[in-house]
């Protein structure tokens, strides 16, 4: 009978030499990761906000006519600028529906005249609103204020008899689509459009290595829309090269009920006069719109 062969012996373990330099590298990533996090922490407000790269905003004298400028006072010192723009031909006396729109990082609502002039042409006023930091507005942007704002933009527009405040859309694009979902938890709209979306600030960040936990502007829009009752329309393209179309098409999965159009062109390409676009704001507005408000 054959005697059971012997167990194999253990490995040797490692020198002394490889253990020392495993342990050098350890050390050298766990301080390189903390030296990141560390300036994401303090650089993140540069990298999300890009007032810089928005460019100068017109001066008083060159604001065209017909614009009624609207101002909110936050906190002492951060006075902030928003322009209303009403249809050219509105019946008197009739509360209007409104239509509030924010801008992607690196606009001002001095860009907005096209996006104005659309909802103008359907019957909609509509108000742009800017950020703090941004064209003539004081203060630092960060979600926490610039959703204040909005709120207090939104209650303000409610609040006038020339408005009718259940007929209130919201509209926001790329960085915007992120404040309009935050102030639709707030303030339930008639119906929220999300142009060029992102799931939450949060999650890009984690493609640069950054943890959740480290953005003090995360602008949760996946938390927010499986919430809200309004309808909602997700635009996006596939040929977005900052914001990819998954974070678009994610927000529809986990929102059912909501309706998704593909559009063409860059991040940064006019959207306003393609057919799906103006199909899809069409249909949402004549769908979801209600009557107009008796006047008050």
């Amino acid at each position: 009978m054959t005697p059971p062969a012997p167990p194999p012996a253990p490995p040797p373990p490692p020198p002394r030499r490889a253990l020392r330099a495993l342990r050098r590298v350890a050390v050298f990533a766990a301080v390189f990761l903390a030296l990141w996090w560390g300036a994401l922490w303090f650089l993140q407000g540069r990298l999300i906000f890009l007032p810089g790269l928005a460019g100068a905003p017109l001066p008083d004298a060159l604001i065209p006519a017909g614009i009624e400028r609207v101002w909110v006072e936050g906190t002492p010192g951060a006075r902030v600028e928003a322009w209303l723009f009403r249809p050219p031909e509105s019946p008197p006396g009739t509360p209007l529906p409104l239509v509030m729109h924010f801008h992607g990082n690196a606009e001002l609502i001095d860009h907005g005249g096209g996006v104005a002039e659309f909802y103008a042409a359907r019957g909609f006023a509509t108000l742009l609103v800017e950020y703090r930091g941004y064209g003539r507005s004081g203060g630092s942007p960060s979600e926490r204020a610039i959703v204040a704002d909005a709120t207090a933009f939104h209650d303000l527009m409610a609040a006038r008899p020339d408005i009718d405040p259940a007929r209130i859309v919201l509209h926001g694009r790329s960085l915007g689509s992120g404040v309009a979902a935050q102030l639709a938890a707030r303030r339930p709209p008639a119906a929220l459009i999300l142009e060029s979306p992102f799931t939450s600030i949060a999650s890009m960040a984690a493609g640069y290595g950054a943890p959740a936990f480290i953005v003090r502007s995360p602008f949760r829009t996946d938390r927010v829309l499986p919430t809200l009752a309004c309808p909602v329309l997700i635009l996006l393209s596939p040929d977005d090269e900052i914001i990819p179309a998954s974070h678009g098409r994610r927000l529809h999965a986990a929102t059912p009920a909501s309706t998704l159009v593909e559009l063409t062109g860059g991040h940064n390409d006019p959207s306003v006069g393609q057919g799906a676009f103006v199909a899809a704001v069409e249909g949402l507005l004549a769908r979801v719109i209600p009557s107009p408000s008796p006047p008050r």
